[in-house]
């Protein structure tokens, strides 16, 4: 993939989520929810509300644990097994702007803290939807290429999908 190349995946006119890497360290995502930016807002932060979503169904992942301490300075932890790593695989990191319902960022520091930093952006659309921009910034374009390789980047609809049909089930 170069930078600058956009790739969709197929999608409902009102999804639209595509993926483009951006530069030779940023990747973006976009995908509209339908749900106003506070609901959304909510179900990224509430733990409750975040593993009911955050994982595909269809991978084989489970979500074991799942703590989020969102405010400036604190920490999230998610804690995943899959039969292919059954003693679990662990994502954690810290969140470096919180401000609702419009913005959160935190970083991934399970590759030892050499991790992208991730931005999510709510913002508010036409009849209480909202466009959900996820930007990943990596510390080198090295670390992007790798995760690219890996299949790490590949953000899936079902797991916004999951998120559209949670926050719809909201009100």
């Amino acid at each position: 993939m170069d930078a600058g190349n956009t790739t969709s995946q197929p999608a409902s006119p009102q999804h639209r989520l595509s993926v483009e890497r951006k530069s030779e360290r940023e990747l973006v995502v976009t995908r509209t929810i339908q749900a106003p930016p506070r609901t959304v807002f909510k179900a990224w932060t509430d733990a409750t509300l975040f593993q009911r979503w955050w994982v595909p169904q269809s991978f084989g992942l489970v979500l074991l644990s799942c703590e989020l301490d969102v405010r400036v300075g604190g920490s999230y932890r998610l804690v995943f097994s899959h039969p292919d790593a059954p003693q679990g695989m662990a994502f954690h990191g810290r969140y470096l702007k919180v401000a609702p319902p419009s913005r959160l960022a935190w970083t991934n520091d399970e590759a030892g803290g050499s991790g992208q930093v991730t931005t999510v952006t709510f913002e508010e659309q036409p009849a209480g939807h909202t466009l959900l921009v996820v930007h990943d910034l990596y510390p080198s374009k090295e670390a992007l290429d790798a995760e690219i390789a890996a299949g790490s980047t590949g953000w899936n609809d079902e797991t916004f999908d999951q998120l559209d049909a949670l926050v719809g089930s909201m009100g």
